[in-house]
């Protein structure tokens, strides 16, 4: 299989862009590392297009470029931004490696299918994420970092007035920014509401996130609740009770009248996003307001009524489903998942 006596692995990556995704699993910076470790890169013909890298300059960088199905019939492992479609496990070999998010923890039929296939799957979301020699390989790390920098600027870009305090001309008063789950992604979009000139509020069901939210310059919101226990397992935020849900839905509904922007990026991987914001809280906000729902999706949303897209309530708030931020910053996005 190799392209050279020296090549002992093959890497192959598919042209994954579609609507709604314009990442690559490969830039060609990292096939040139590869090449130095012995692995040779395979590459679809315009798989990096949509993220601003050509085909020639991953031939400059020593991969082959050529058609999907060379790809699939002669890679040892293959890489995805999104893990592989039934049709297309379907055209791999027994033997071959499948690295990507798998869905493991939450898709047991997926992993039987991959086994089944004999196909090796290499689920990266079962890195430790509390170790930080782990973070640099763990997809979910960096794209949910992406993702918080692009929801902040997709506010920015949405709401009608400035982020920060200006004196220009009269004096315009900082927009008072809500973020709610301070992950990394929260983490990421406070940090750049911030320096965005932003007042910027935040609140998360971990205890340990109080420290982290007020290490960035913001406050953390008091709902006055404890939910000592909301670590859940490999660094995620557990999900909560019927009844420590509804008490949270209540308590943000009343707070969240007072901000210009709220963010959401509250996810519980594989399963129906928690909902942090009611309608009740959507239409207190003020006309004018703006929601980013990150977690938005098939399944629904961190706010009540949002769906992939952007949509303005009748009281004129912008609510904005977005979970494909990442993909907005394909370039990035894509260099730091290579």
């Amino acid at each position: 299989m190799a392209q050279n006596p020296e090549a002992t692995v093959v890497f192959g990556v598919l042209n994954e862009t579609s609507e709604t995704e314009s990442r690559v699993a490969l830039t060609p910076d990292i096939v040139t590392r590869l090449k130095r470790s012995g692995v040779s890169s395979l590459i679809e013909a315009g798989a990096g297009i949509a993220a601003d890298y050509t085909d020639e300059d991953y031939e400059k960088a020593g991969a082959k470029v050529t058609s999907r199905d060379e790809v699939l019939a002669e890679a040892d492992a293959l890489g995805f931004v999104d893990r592989p479609s039934a049709e297309t496990v379907a055209k791999l070999k027994a033997g071959q490696w499948v690295i990507g998010m798998l869905g493991s923890f939450t898709d047991a039929d997926y992993v039987a299918a991959l086994e089944k296939a004999g196909l090796v799957g290499i689920a990266i979301e079962k890195l430790p994420r509390k170790l930080s020699s782990a973070q640099s390989m763990d997809e979910m790390t960096s794209q949910n970092s992406v993702m918080g920098y692009k929801a902040a600027i997709t506010a920015a870009d949405a709401y009608g007035s400035f982020l920060p305090m200006m004196t220009t001309a009269g004096t315009i008063r900082p927009a008072k920014a809500l973020v709610l789950g301070a992950g990394i992604a929260g983490l990421q979009a406070i940090g750049t509401l911030k320096r965005l000139g932003a007042v910027v509020t935040a609140y998360d069901v971990r205890p340990a996130s109080q420290g982290e939210v007020e290490s960035l310059g913001a406050k953390f919101l008091d709902l006055g609740l404890d939910f000592s226990k909301g670590q859940g397992e490999g660094g995620y935020a557990r999900a909560l009770s019927a009844e420590e849900q509804a008490q949270q839905q209540a308590a943000v509904d009343e707070k969240a009248a007072g901000f210009d922007i709220i963010i959401t990026t509250a996810k519980v991987p594989g399963r129906k996003p928690p909902v942090l914001l009611t309608a009740a809280g959507v239409k207190g906000l003020k006309r004018g307001a703006v929601i980013v729902d990150c977690a938005a999706s098939d399944l629904g949303g961190n706010v009540e009524g949002s769906a992939v897209g952007e949509q303005v309530t009748e009281g004129g708030v912008k609510l904005i489903g977005a979970p494909y931020l990442a993909s907005g910053v394909a370039t990035t996005a894509s260099n730091l998942l290579s």
